[in-house]
């Protein structure tokens, strides 16, 4: 009896997120209701106010699904001593995957994790350690079998690696990258060169070169 009574809580908190996020990227965070989220799950109000306090609480849970999505991703698909290149490369590919799914609110979310509001600034932190925690020991691994050298920082060295995504996310809005496997090849090798040092991209691949000269012309060209 208790599953079945767990399995029926993780339902409808999962209802409550699917339709906020469908709410927020249709109508805007600031104006959807906790109201028009209960009618959307098909629930009453005040079953949502039984999972969470405020609708920033309901943005947050989805962020934190989004961790432990990536986080899955990468148990499931790599091997713990798998370089570090690849374990950044599944991490952050799972999350582009996660967060675009939905267009606009992958918009939205990312607004809204670069500038939180204040009532959710505080859970937010909670998952931004969570997540330096996480980045870290994949960083750390990689430092142990001597694939990063030297001493490091691994707070400001993550900073530097999830910029890196945003970098790529922010293309793929603005339309500079057209599809997943330009995606994924050109975070390649913004991580490579992350990891390698500002000065050298590592070499490239005949096919991540003519990406990039593609991607030039898009960038200076003005083309779509």
């Amino acid at each position: 009896m208790g599953g079945i009574r767990e399995a029926k809580k993780r339902a409808t908190r999962q209802a409550i997120i699917a339709a906020a996020v469908r709410l927020f990227a249709e109508k805007g965070f600031e104006k959807t209701s906790i109201d028009q989220i209960a009618r959307a799950a098909g629930i009453g109000k005040g079953t949502i106010y039984g999972y969470f306090r405020a609708k920033e609480e309901i943005f947050l849970a989805f962020c934190e699904d989004e961790i432990d999505y990536a986080f899955a991703a990468l148990a499931e698909k790599n091997d713990p001593e798998a370089t570090v290149l690849e374990q950044l490369l599944t991490l952050f590919t799972s999350q582009f995957h996660f967060v675009t799914r939905n267009q606009e609110f992958g918009r939205l979310l990312m607004r809204e994790m670069a500038f939180p509001q204040a009532a959710g600034r505080a859970q937010s932190r909670e998952l931004n350690s969570r997540y330096v925690l996480g980045v870290g020991e994949i960083l750390e691994r990689a430092r142990r079998r001597g694939e990063i050298g030297g001493c490091f920082d691994p707070l400001t060295a993550i900073g530097h690696l999830y910029a890196q995504y945003l970098l790529m996310l922010s293309s793929w809005y603005s339309g500079y990258l057209q599809n997943a496997t330009e995606m994924a090849a050109v975070l390649r090798v913004l991580l490579r060169q992350a990891l390698a040092g500002i000065g050298s991209a590592g070499e490239l691949s005949g096919e991540e070169s003519t990406l990039l000269q593609h991607l030039h012309q898009r960038t200076f060209s003005g083309e779509g």
